[in-house]
């Protein structure tokens, strides 16, 4: 529901173990403008760990967001804190992932059970930081009445400061399912998400869950704010490619995929030269010729080498040099059939 003058915000969503900093990297190659986010990082870890290896990012990867799991809002606090002096460009709380881990350590989705808690957190890290705090929820968790528990939960966020709020347009079920399953079995309600921006309506409100597409993007832009992709921006990043001139009236040439891996490749020697593992790259980049001639060969090419000691940044441009033949090979073969004359 944005007006013409607006420009929606197209994110990709946070995915554990999936949206770590080469794939963020991978994808601002695709387009300069959507929003990025880290994998949730919980608070223990900012406070504890290897700040460097769990926050560092490149410049080149703006805008990018921090997500945070926790349940202290003091502790919140210290990690917003410490994720401006970072650089990141915006804090999201994570109030919607069900796996066992995060339930055991009383954050994520079951939080959704304590809005108050909830509450007291954002209100913590907003006088932390300076930057925007979002929250990133389900509809609601297990039996609860989401029509009810939805709309006050927001109350609650609004109260709070909360000025951006993204939905996964479905329940968690926290008994019964595994996160897997969290992801594909509850219903997805988009028309719920479309009401809670309409009884809202100064609330940016971010739709995500199940969705395809672009075209699906435009569709859910009628009715809300901005558009989260996740799983379908992963294992498609070439879907992303259309966003910039699509939704930011930015006027520059679409790149390939072939110059997009041409573009990668400085970042994937530069991390090669640090010690970086060239799979834990390349991984990212399986899907980018999806449904394109030679996508086979690119996807086992990749997956059959990069694991291997001592692999470098050549096992990649021998996987695009596969593709590129390939597809050669296809449009001759297309050109030949066309100059076949028909039988008469």
């Amino acid at each position: 529901m944005i007006s013409q003058t607006e420009k929606p915000v197209i994110s990709v969503a946070p995915m554990m173990e999936w949206t770590d900093r080469h794939e963020r990297y991978f994808l601002r190659l695709i387009s300069r403008h959507i929003r990025l986010y880290t994998e949730m990082i919980t608070t223990g870890a900012v406070l504890h760990g290897d700040r460097q290896r769990l926050l560092g990012f490149d410049e080149a990867e703006h805008p990018v967001a921090l997500q945070l799991g926790g349940s202290e809002p003091a502790a919140l606090a210290d990690c917003a804190r410490i994720g401006e002096d970072w650089g990141y460009g915006e804090v999201n709380l994570n109030v919607g992932c069900p796996s066992d881990r995060v339930q055991s350590g009383r954050f994520g989705a079951c939080l959704m059970a304590e809005p108050d808690l909830v509450a007291r957190c954002v209100t913590a890290m907003r006088k932390a930081t300076s930057l925007p705090v979002t929250v990133k929820c389900r509809l609601g968790i297990d039996d609860q009445c989401v029509e009810e528990t939805l709309p006050e939960f927001i109350r609650l966020m609004i109260g709070a400061g909360v000025g951006t709020l993204i939905i996964h347009a479905r329940k968690a079920w926290l008994e019964g399912l595994s996160p897997k399953e969290n992801r594909d079995i509850p219903p997805l309600d988009y028309p719920l998400v479309y009401e809670m921006k309409q009884r809202f309506p100064d609330l940016t409100l971010i739709i995500n869950g199940g969705i395809p597409n672009l075209d699906a993007t435009a569709e859910h832009l009628e009715h809300v704010d901005g558009v989260m992709l996740g799983r379908a921006a992963y294992q498609n990043p070439y879907v992303l490619s259309d966003c910039d001139g699509r939704f930011f009236d930015d006027g520059a040439r679409r790149k390939s995929r072939a110059e997009i891996v041409t573009d990668y490749l400085p970042y994937v020697e530069r991390n090669l030269a640090q010690g970086v593992p060239l799979n834990a790259m390349t991984r990212h980049i399986l899907g980018l010729f999806n449904g394109q001639p030679g996508a086979r060969l690119w996807r086992r090419h990749l997956s059959e080498n990069a694991h291997k000691t001592g692999a470098g940044a050549d096992v990649v441009k021998q996987a695009l040099d596969s593709v590129l033949a390939s597809q050669q090979n296809a449009r001759h073969a297309a050109r030949s059939e066309q100059a076949v004359p028909a039988s008469g």
